[in-house]
């Protein structure tokens, strides 16, 4: 496998890993679509996991405005999905810091814990596994540029944009694939309730 794997490769590494499942899927927003993605299945290996690290720091690196404050440039990513590729494309870019901001529960903002706030001034790659609302995203450059930091890009494993996805132009934004699902915004518009087929309820 190259450097920068195709499309393929990464979507048949996600197969492999029993990440990527098709079928009939409700997500905890109730939208339904024919495909579902969890990204850590993959990442449990270390060895997947450093390929498609390395795979999106190349992609991050070709541009040379990012590649020219990488020593300066800090990793930003959203607890706990985001942390595993974060820090593989730290070490791969040979980046500044990594960060994380979590919530105690779902009905709190993404926080940093107390004494490792981004500093003014300072430049942030935002990292996660995968975009598909880009709410949580959203939500990490707002917090990001409240402390004064500033968002210079973002890079995901894995795009699968629903239809109400973020739109974070004109930032670079970076991927190794991008799956195209099937969404249904509800029960009574899904043509695979219609056809009957099995309904397995995960979360976003």
């Amino acid at each position: 496998m190259e450097l920068i794997p195709t499309q393929q490769e990464v979507i048949d590494l996600f197969t492999k890993s029993g990440a990527l499942r098709q079928g009939h899927f409700e997500y905890s927003n109730g939208i339904h679509s024919n495909e579902y993605l969890q990204p850590a299945m993959a990442l449990r290996r270390y060895q997947d996991a450093r390929i498609l690290g390395v795979a999106l720091s190349r992609k991050v690196r070709a541009n040379p405005e990012i590649r020219a404050i990488i020593p300066e440039l800090s990793i930003v990513a959203p607890a706990t999905g985001g942390l595993p590729v974060a820090y593989s494309v730290c070490e791969a870019l040979r980046a500044g810091h990594v960060y994380w901001a979590e919530r105690e529960n779902e009905n709190e903002p993404l926080r940093f814990r107390q004494y490792l706030d981004v500093k003014p001034g300072e430049q942030v790659l935002l990292v996660d596994d995968i975009l598909r609302t880009g709410k949580k995203l959203t939500e990490l450059k707002k917090l990001v540029e409240s402390k004064g930091g500033i968002v210079v890009g973002l890079a995901v494993l894995i795009y699968q944009p629903n239809p109400k996805c973020a739109d974070f132009s004109p930032l670079p934004f970076y991927y190794l694939a991008k799956l195209d699902a099937a969404y249904y915004n509800d029960a009574a518009s899904c043509d695979l309730c219609k056809n009957g087929t099995t309904l397995e309820k995960v979360l976003i």
